[in-house]
């Protein structure tokens, strides 16, 4: 069994992973190292090497492991990073981000999902990872952090998550509505200036919360 997903992931990573811009050997190798399937709600585990979203309880999604991939070549994680990470799921991005980066905390608004991640990152003996059950867009971030995770969209972009940024960090955030939402990579310069840069179009689950833009009535 072990030898048929190791299989199943290798070409999910070459032929759908790498097909989607994802280059990068270092996050190609994360993604070797991390198995989906170990994250995956049981009753869809035949369908945890595909590229595709997975549901969870709470009417969330697994992010597709090519989005996975792109977010983690837009980090550029070294190694020693401090990460937040905005949205835990089942867990998966979570133990990549661990796996990239020095350490991960983790808020997840949904206690199911909240509590699953939390067996699973343990059941993968995946260490230096802390889960929150919180909101994130009202959880105090008293700290800076060298990269910050965003896995759910934001309709109406705010400043909250590139204000907890230290100089130098990196931020992935999905900003928009369905259709066409702009996966962004944001950077935190200088202690007041931030660059933003367009990645690519796409498609994920909402932010709980999350404010929306105000509608014209005509």
């Amino acid at each position: 069994m072990t030898m048929l997903a190791d299989n199943a992931r290798e070409q999910m990573i070459e032929q759908q992973v790498r097909a989607w811009h994802v280059l990068d050997s270092n996050v190609l190798e994360t993604l070797r190292i991390v198995p989906r399937e170990a994250y995956v709600p049981p009753n869809y585990r035949a369908l945890a090497n595909a590229d595709l979203e997975i549901p969870l309880p709470g009417g969330q999604h697994m992010l597709r492991p090519s989005i996975v991939g792109r977010l983690l070549s837009a980090l550029q994680l070294t190694g020693n990073e401090r990460v937040l990470e905005v949205g835990t799921g089942s867990g998966f991005v979570t133990a990549c981000l661990r796996v990239a980066a020095r350490s991960v905390l983790s808020l997840e608004i949904v206690p199911e999902l909240a509590d699953m991640a939390r067996s699973n990152l343990g059941t993968q003996h995946v260490r230096d990872v802390q889960v929150i059950g919180a909101d994130a867009l009202t959880h105090p971030l008293t700290d800076r952090f060298d990269a910050i995770a965003v896995t759910a969209s934001m309709p109406r972009y705010d400043n909250r998550f590139q204000d907890a940024l230290a100089v130098g960090g990196r931020l992935f955030v999905v900003v928009g509505d369905a259709p066409a939402m702009d996966a962004r990579l944001i950077r935190r310069v200088a202690e007041d200036a931030w660059t933003v840069e367009s990645l690519f179009e796409t498609v994920i689950d909402p932010l709980a919360h999350a404010q929306r833009p105000v509608e014209f009535v005509f």
